[in-house]
């Protein structure tokens, strides 16, 4: 447990170096990681998406690949291809972007939805189908994409059926004048990525990953979790609550909190740390909510401040 918090830690000072004053969103990243789960980083131009997302991959020591979506891209280029190879007459599989360990779906919203469910199999199954022939993806397997959620023309809007494979949406935010100063002193002299070197192996991601799972949780932060989400689907606002992939999803992310945290156990403030982050995107407002601009996040915040807690 120890030897797997302290490599927890040398991947979160990793990242730091590139990824400056953003301590919350790494934690969130690195508990999506160990609970192999996937990111949607939701935010304005130039603060960060892609290179937090290079330096998780680099930090864990993963296989990294980006594929930058646009409207002319194809499933094919994504899952790959079967083709005949001249010399033997057989068809051989080539394959596609999705056959690396992190995927950075580089501003998702900009692909045709065809494309986009191309992505479905792998993030659910980790496997990818072609010409009737199942090809797993690399594991650890992870997809971070990217999307600007102020400019709409020429996107196609994630159905539900994909943002709620997502495990957490997030954002960066803009930097304090402080950090961004801290920022431009790091790249003065050259790209800090250009030197990030990886300070975990796959090995140690998988292990870690296993033992997350053997996180204990117990049945009051179940019922707790359980709770959370059925008061979602009876919000007024809301014309569409959390999942029971959200209430999975939740738990996962409680025990991946409990797990950064140095716990073998979950806890309420677990919950309540990663209630927004995984929820809120599964949730579609009313139209009248949107008009009085309530949000998703104030929701689940709203859930969260009158449902009871449980004493562990």
């Amino acid at each position: 447990m120890a030897d797997l918090n302290l490599l927890a830690q040398k991947i979160k000072d990793n990242i730091k170096k590139i990824i400056i004053g953003k301590d919350e969103v790494i934690d969130l990243m690195l508990i999506a990681l160990f609970c192999e789960g996937h990111v949607l980083i939701e935010d304005v131009p130039g603060v960060g998406k892609t290179s937090l997302a290079y330096a998780m991959a680099r930090s864990a020591g993963c296989s990294f690949k980006r594929i930058q979506f646009t409207p002319d891209v194809l499933p094919s280029d994504v899952t790959g291809f079967t083709m005949p190879n001249m010399k033997t007459g057989e068809f051989e599989f080539r394959p596609g972007m999705i056959m690396s360990q992190v995927i950075l779906a580089d501003e998702i919203n900009r692909t045709a939805p065809k494309t986009q469910s191309a992505l479905l199999e792998a993030m659910e199954e980790r496997q990818v189908t072609v010409d009737g022939v199942t090809y797993p993806v690399p594991r650890p397997f992870m997809v971070m994409a990217t999307q600007n959620p102020v400019e709409y023309i020429g996107t196609y809007p994630l159905p539900e059926a994909q943002l709620d494979r997502f495990f957490m949406r997030i954002s960066l935010g803009y930097p304090s004048p402080n950090q961004e100063v801290e920022i431009m002193t790091a790249y003065l002299s050259e790209d800090p990525k250009a030197s990030l070197e990886a300070v975990a192996e796959t090995d140690e991601i998988l292990s870690a990953q296993q033992h997350v799972r053997t996180i204990r949780c117990a049945e009051e932060i179940k019922q707790y979790i359980s709770n959370l989400v059925y008061r979602s689907r009876l919000n007024e606002h809301l014309t569409l609550g959390a999942s029971p992939r959200g209430s999975i999803s939740l738990m996962r992310a409680s025990q991946g909190a409990a797990f950064l945290a140095g716990r073998d156990y979950v806890i309420p403030d677990d919950v309540q740390l990663t209630a927004i982050p995984v929820l809120a995107h599964r949730l579609v407002l009313k139209p009248e909510a949107r008009l009085k601009e309530m949000t998703a996040a104030r929701v689940v915040q709203n859930i969260l401040n009158v449902i009871r807690v449980p004493v562990i």
